[in-house]
C-alpha cells in the first residue's frame, strides 16, 4: 500500500476526486430530459434533488465518523463503484418514485464519496508538507467539466439518455479500477466520539463551506434550466454553463495554491467572493448567450478557491480535532450542494428562478465578509 506522501496516493486522490466531480455533473445534462419525460413542474424537481440531497447527508455523517476513526480507503473504493452503477440507472427511471430512489443512492454515493476523499486529501497534504488542496479539488472541476461535456456531447449526437449514461458509468468504473490500488489507508482517529457538530471558527468554516457548495449545487441543478428556459440555447445544449463554470473553477484552482502562497488566503476569499457575485448578477439580467456564459464564467472563477482555502483552514484550526473538524465541514459543506438546490426549487417556484439566484448571490456575498475574521492574512 503506497505512502501517504507518495506520488502514488497523490495519483489516487487526484483520481477520486476527478470521480467525484465527473459522477456529479453527469446528472446535470439529464435534468432537461428527466423533466420533460416524466412531466415534472419546479417544485416535483425540488423535491426530487431533495431526495438526492438526504440520501447524501445521512451517507456523510455516517462516511465521517466511520473514515475518521478507520481510514478512508475502503469508503473510497465502494461508494466509487456504487456512484458509477448508479450513474447508469437514473435515465432508467420511469416514474417520478422510481427516480427519487435512484437519486437517494445517487446522493449517498456522492456523500460517502466526497466526505472520504477529502478525508485523504487532508492527510495526503499533511504528509507531503505542502500546499496540495486547491490541486486536489481541481480535479474535481476537471470532471466536472469532463462529465458534463462528454453527456453533452452524446446527447447532442442524439444518442438516448441510457447510452450516454451507460458509456459514462464505464468510464467512472474504469477510474475506480486504476484508483484502488494506489489509495493509501489514512491515520485511524481516536477511540470515543466519532463526530461532532462544529463549533467555533469551525461553525464559521462550515457555514461558508456550505455556501460555497450550495453554488456548485446550483450551477450543476439549475444552470441548464435558467439558460433554456430564457430561450437562449436549445434544450440538448443546457450543459453550456456548467461547461464554462467547470472551465473557470479548473483554470482557478490550479492556480490557487500559488496564489495563496502569494496573496494569502484573506485576499483570494475576498476578491473571489466579489468576482463570484458579480458574475452571478450577470447571468440573472443576460440578455444573450454569450453574456450569460461570461457570467457563468465570472461565478466559476470567483468561487474557484473558497473551498480548497476552507478545508486547509480546516485542517490547520486547533478548537477541535482535525479529523471531526473535516468531516463537520464536510458534512455541513456538501449538505449545500445536495440540500440547496432542492431549497433553490421550492423558491424559484415561488418567485421564479432568475430571483432565487439573486437570494443567492446575497449569500454568496459572506464569503467576503467573513474572510476578515477566519483568516490571518
Amino acid at each position: 500500500m503506497p505512502a501517504l506522501n507518495s506520488n502514488a496516493a497523490r495519483l489516487a486522490t487526484r483520481l477520486a476526486f476527478f470521480v467525484g466531480g465527473f459522477g456529479l455533473s453527469c446528472w446535470a445534462p439529464l435534468i432537461p430530459f428527466m423533466r420533460e419525460k416524466l412531466h415534472l413542474d419546479p417544485g416535483v424537481l425540488g423535491t426530487l434533488l431533495l431526495c438526492l440531497g438526504l440520501g447524501s447527508v445521512s451517507a456523510m455523517v455516517m462516511t465521517g465518523a466511520i473514515s475518521a476513526r478507520f481510514g478512508s480507503r475502503s469508503i473510497i473504493i465502494l461508494s466509487g463503484f456504487s456512484l458509477a452503477m448508479t450513474v447508469m440507472l437514473l435515465p432508467v427511471a420511469e416514474s417520478t418514485l422510481q427516480l427519487a430512489i435512484t437519486l437517494l443512492f445517487f446522493g449517498a454515493s456522492l456523500g460517502s464519496l466526497d466526505v472520504s476523499m477529502n478525508l485523504h486529501a487532508v492527510e495526503v497534504e499533511k504528509a507531503s508538507e505542502c500546499s496540495l488542496m486547491s490541486g486536489f479539488h481541481a480535479m474535481f472541476s476537471v470532471g466536472g467539466f469532463a462529465g458534463s461535456a462528454i453527456m453533452t456531447l452524446m446527447l447532442s449526437l442524439h444518442m438516448t439518455t441510457f447510452s450516454s449514461a451507460l458509456g459514462s458509468a464505464i468510464l467512472l468504473a474504469v477510474l475506480m479500477l486504476a484508483t484502488w490500488p494506489r489509495l493509501s489507508q489514512t491515520p485511524k482517529g481516536e477511540h470515543g466520539q466519532l463526530f461532532s457538530l462544529p463549533r467555533g471558527i469551525v461553525l464559521i468554516l462550515a457555514l461558508l463551506t456550505g455556501i460555497a457548495f450550495l453554488v456548485e449545487g446550483a450551477m450543476l441543478d439549475w444552470s441548464a434550466l435558467l439558460i433554456t428556459d430564457a430561450g437562449l440555447v436549445p434544450t440538448a445544449q443546457g450543459g453550456l454553463p456548467y461547461i464554462m463554470f467547470s472551465i473557470a473553477m479548473l483554470s482557478g484552482r490550479f492556480m490557487g495554491d500559488g496564489l495563496s502562497n502569494r496573496l494569502g488566503d484573506r485576499r483570494v476569499l475576498l476578491w473571489g467572493g466579489i468576482v463570484a457575485v458579480l458574475g452571478m448578477f450577470i447571468a440573472v439580467h443576460a440578455s444573450s448567450a454569450l453574456a450569460m456564459l461570461t457570467g457563468f464564467l465570472l461565478i466559476g472563477a470567483g468561487a474557484s478557491n473558497t473551498a480548497p482555502i476552507l478545508f486547509r483552514l480546516a485542517g490547520a484550526q486547533t478548537q477541535m480535532p482535525t479529523g471531526l473538524a473535516v468531516a463537520a465541514i464536510s458534512t455541513v459543506g456538501y449538505s449545500g450542494v445536495l440540500l440547496g438546490p432542492a431549497l433553490i426549487g421550492f423558491v424559484a417556484q415561488q418567485i421564479g428562478l432568475p430571483n432565487a439566484f439573486i437570494m443567492l448571490a446575497l449569500l454568496l456575498g459572506l464569503v467576503p465578509v467573513f474572510s476578515f475574521m477566519i483568516t490571518k492574512k
